[in-house]
């Protein structure tokens, strides 16, 4: 059955990337109609237009890192990023610096290097022991109307909560382009995002760890051990745990980021203006950066209780209700540009952080392990 919605999820997810690569298509026009800076436009139209094809091999690749990490074969997903990783940075220079191409050799390096990714994982699962009751081959039953149906019904809440809090950071990015200085501006936000989702990664580990342990089959599996634990405690130490992780790393990240803040601006650019602004930018992001992995830990718990539709709605009204119209009011009200952005950024993910920890500790643990 796990390898039937594995095939179920691909399929959604690959008839989802269909409408989704139009979009990439026409990117230019559609930045264009929103007011933004047409040589960018061009240039972000061109960059997703050369993406298209990551895109398939993008939701493959989601599927493959779950049907494994529900299993617990986390090695060697581990192992196939590392090839893909170390492949990318050469393919990277060969493209974008030995051939010329700018932007469009970094969108091609992308394609080719999740396509990479998506063959080792397949090779693996085909081949591998570990594998061979979870993956039987195709099945018909993965197309069954029905049970495609239920599988939307989870997936669609889930992909809402999640997008509801990506396209906050995005929609900054499209703000900015509307600030007096929009290259500038995009420069600095677009630095900072990266920067951002970088330092993310680290925590959506921890999440997907913490969700993991918050299914029902781990709870089965020490069912044997609740006479000494209580039923409760076997689901919420791993939670305690990853939180108390999640504090420590944030705190780390928070404090490096602050530290490498004169140095940082030059990793992305080597014009003056746009260092001495990512220079005043990193305080901000190291308080978006404790808050944003903080948040996306206990997240995965919520996700893996099931919370989906919970959390969307404390998503949109963290980032639509309080974080986008405070970022507007920020930038271009009291006139405090891309860092007044930031800020609006910073109060969603603070409203954010409140709801979660108030659900975690108002939920009664005995009745939700059961």
């Amino acid at each position: 059955m796990l390898g039937i919605h594995t095939q179920r999820a691909m399929l959604t997810l690959l008839t989802l990337s269909i409408p989704l690569a139009f979009i990439w298509f026409y990117t230019s026009t559609i930045l264009i109609a929103l007011g933004q800076d047409h040589e960018i436009s061009i240039e972000a139209g061109n960059f997703n237009r050369w993406m298209i094809p990551s895109l398939f091999a993008y939701g493959l690749l989601q599927c493959l890192n779950r049907f494994l990490q529900t299993q617990n074969i986390v090695f060697p997903m581990m192992i196939g990023s590392g090839i893909t990783a170390l492949f990318h940075i050469l393919v990277c220079w060969v493209l974008v610096l030995k051939f010329g191409l700018g932007s469009r050799g970094a969108a091609l390096a992308n394609t080719m290097s999740n396509w990479i990714n998506v063959v080792v994982l397949v090779i693996y699962v085909k081949f591998s022991p570990s594998c061979m009751k979870t993956w039987t081959g195709f099945s018909r039953e993965a197309f069954h109307l029905h049970d495609i149906l239920s599988f939307l019904k989870l997936a669609i809440p889930s992909a809402i909560m999640i997008c509801f809090e990506y396209w906050s950071f995005e929609m900054v990015v499209l703000l900015s382009g509307l600030l007096p200085n929009p290259k500038l501006e995009t420069s600095v936000l677009s630095i900072s995002l990266n920067t951002c989702w970088m330092v993310y990664m680290i925590s959506v580990g921890l999440g997907g760890a913490i969700r993991s342990v918050n299914y029902a089959s781990c709870i089965v599996q020490e069912f044997q051990m609740n006479w000494v634990l209580g039923v409760h405690k076997v689901h919420v130490w791993p939670v305690c745990v990853v939180i108390v992780v999640a504090i420590s790393e944030g705190a780390i990240v928070g404090a490096t980021t602050i530290l490498v803040r004169h140095v940082w601006g030059k990793l992305y650019s080597n014009e003056e203006e746009v260092i001495r602004y990512v220079d005043k930018m990193m305080p901000l992001l190291a308080l978006s950066n404790f808050l944003d992995g903080f948040q996306c830990v206990l997240s995965g718990a919520a996700r893996g209780c099931g919370w989906q539709n919970i959390c969307a709605v404390i998503n949109l009204g963290a980032y639509y209700v309080v974080g986008i119209p405070s970022a507007v009011l920020f930038a271009f009200i009291f006139h405090i540009g891309g860092m007044g952005l930031w800020m609006g950024i910073i109060c969603g993910l603070s409203l954010q952080v409140v709801a979660l920890v108030t659900i975690n500790l108002c939920t009664n643990w005995d009745q939700e392990a059961r």
